[in-house]
């Protein structure tokens, strides 16, 4: 028999070393599925129980690996369930490639079943590249564009393959008039600023005596030469949160995270100083920024599209982060007066202590923030961690420090709900060896965390390290948007609308064969990690926590705090209890120790 399209395309990837395929299964790519059955599964199919959460897990695979990841689906209804996952992956910049099924070539245009017009559909989320393969001769080109175009631009791209084309024998372009051939492989340069620039921003950092650095997640391979940097400008680092694992919380020197979500020392250090590095962010809150006009300012960043953005930058350099960074060491001149860098680490002591003072709060039954806290020390040094969107992601930012190999994210630009266990799924097929943690509310869980832990226990047993430990913050609120609400509208919290359906993680854990506990008592978290860290298969913590304990910012404005309180004074019926775990939280972050 000869090979047909599906054949050649399952090929070629294997020859772009693609071993897993996010997907799921409809009659829109049967000839692809006939493949596979005919490739040994190989590269492996992976799947989902819903397209979006095969796209997703595409991005947690190509964000803890570096490589780009795959998906799959089905025409019509297959095709849009992969959008959301496709976004997330577009507004964090990370590489996908999104391979979809569409009606007969024969049909189209006829408003025939499940026929959807792609190419219009994709074109946004997709934008730096969608293709619709045609005649067999097109694919090994349109193929390797949309894996070369997803790497250079960490973005995702799209192919559009046709029922019936799939079928087809495979024919290779030929050495004609308006064919287009291809081959394999991309080599990449170390992209090198300009001299003279270098110079520049130099003169910049020497100039200044109260230097913050932001390093995002550009910053990632740059670990040495940005505490090279630091250490020569007495400077601190603050990280948004997609940079949360670009350099250790453990040195003395890192404010953590900044933003919505952020610490007090990286507000205070960015509300102070009088000379910014940007390194590797798009970081979008400008008023998290320092004021303009109070600092002069560089920034490094490998894509011009991002460069000069969200400050009024004096030199934007393009370039790799630790090529830059190399460049500009030799040029910097190492501060003497460490006043500032010893303001820094003060405040940086002071704010970690007051996460503690903060996560043994009493609470009924338990305090979100224990959890994340219990976990922070016991954290073996290659694992990786999943926060969803909600206030998970709080705590995530907040209480959790990073160091050794330790890595990190969640959904940053579309903070979109439901890519925590997703994404930890994609990372255990990414690094079947290493540990997995994954935080998610029990919004996030209803919404298909459950349906994924079905995933997990089809998969598990494959993995070498069997640990994948999902946390549920089970609170039985939407509590992110109910504190939103609280702070931001002056409204009391709708319960209608926030209230969501009581259920039993661990139960459901149980079920399906994986290792299910409950905690709701405080002495219960540290042992149930315990528990978890050491067990033989994946593990569900059913953390049943207290919704009245505030996430408030650090640098809550009076505005916030008076709206929230006029919420709460409305009818909130949460009201006393809010208040009573509000005063407590903020008065542990002032006044965290009788040594401060």
């Amino acid at each position: 028999m000869a090979p047909t399209v599906a054949d050649y395309l399952l090929e070629r990837l294997r020859a772009w070393d693609v071993r897993h395929i996010f997907a799921y299964a409809g009659d829109g790519i049967n000839g692809i599925l006939a493949a596979w059955g005919r490739a040994d599964n190989k590269p492996q199919f992976v799947q989902a129980r819903h397209e979006e959460m095969a796209a997703f897990e595409a991005v947690g695979y190509a964000k803890f690996t570096g490589q780009f990841g795959v998906c799959m689906a089905t025409s019509g209804p297959g095709a849009i369930h992969l959008l959301n996952g496709l976004y997330d992956a577009k507004l964090d910049h990370v590489p996908v490639v999104a391979i979809v099924g569409q009606t007969n070539r024969s049909a189209m245009g006829g408003s025939y079943q499940q026929e959807v017009d792609l190419l219009s559909l994709y074109k946004d989320v997709a934008s730096d590249y969608v293709q619709m393969v045609t005649v067999p001769e097109q694919l090994p080109n349109v193929l390797d564009r949309a894996i070369r175009i997803a790497l250079a631009e960490r973005a995702p791209t799209a192919l559009i393959i046709p029922a019936d084309v799939q079928e087809l024998e495979y024919a290779a372009p030929t050495h004609e008039f308006k064919m287009v051939p291809s081959s394999l492989g991309i080599d990449w340069p170390h992209t090198s600023p300009d001299d003279q620039a270098v110079a520049r921003a130099a003169e910049i950092l020497n100039a200044g005596a109260k230097v913050a650095i932001l390093a995002g997640q550009g910053a990632r391979g740059a670990r040495q030469e940005l505490e090279e940097v630091a250490e020569l400008l007495g400077a601190g680092v603050a990280k948004p949160l997609l940079g949360k694992d670009v350099l250790s919380d453990e040195l003395p020197y890192v404010t953590g995270s900044i933003g919505l979500l952020g610490t007090r020392p990286s507000y205070e250090m960015m509300m102070n100083c009088d000379t910014l590095l940007t390194v590797g962010s798009s970081f979008p809150y400008t008023q998290f920024l320092p004021k303009f006009g109070q600092a002069r300012a560089v920034q490094i960043d490998i894509d011009a599209k991002f460069i000069g953005m969200r400050y009024p930058y004096e030199v934007n350099l393009v370039g790799d982060a630790a090529a830059t960074l190399r460049a500009l060491i030799p040029h910097l001149r190492r501060k003497e007066d460490r006043s500032w860098r010893d303001g820094i680490e003060a405040g940086v002591a002071r704010w970690w202590r007051s996460m503690d003072a903060e996560a043994e709060v009493e609470a009924d039954p338990v305090n979100p923030m224990l959890a994340f806290r219990e976990l922070s020390g016991r954290l073996p040094m290659d694992a990786i961690v999943t926060a969803d969107s909600g206030s998970s992601a709080n705590w995530y930012a907040r209480q959790l420090k990073f160091r050794g190999d330790m890595r990190g994210s969640l959904s940053g630009n579309l903070a979109t709900m439901g890519p925590g266990v997703p994404y930890g799924i994609g990372a255990k097929f990414g690094h079947p060896g290493r540990p997995v943690i994954v935080f998610a509310g029990d919004g996030a869980m209803q919404m298909n965390g459950l349906a994924e832990l079905i995933t997990i226990k089809h998969y598990w047993e494959q993995w070498d390290d069997p640990r994948l430990i999902v946390a549920v913050l089970h609170n039985n609120d939407l509590n992110q948007v109910t504190w939103e609400m609280r702070a931001m509208e002056g409204a009391p919290k709708f319960t209608e609308s926030q209230r969501i359906p009581d259920v039993s993680y661990e139960s459901f854990a149980r079920g399906l064969g994986l290792q299910g506990i409950a905690v709701d008592k405080p002495g219960q978290v540290g042992p149930a990690w315990d528990q978890a860290l050491t067990a033989d298969r994946p593990t569900v913590l059913d953390f049943r926590t207290d919704p009245s304990i505030p996430p408030i910012p650090p640098h809550a404005t009076f505005e916030q705090a008076k709206d929230a309180a006029t919420a709460l004074l409305k009818g909130d019926p949460d009201r006393w209890s809010v208040l009573k775990e509000g005063i407590m939280t903020k008065a542990r972050e002032i006044l965290p120790g009788k040594d401060d």
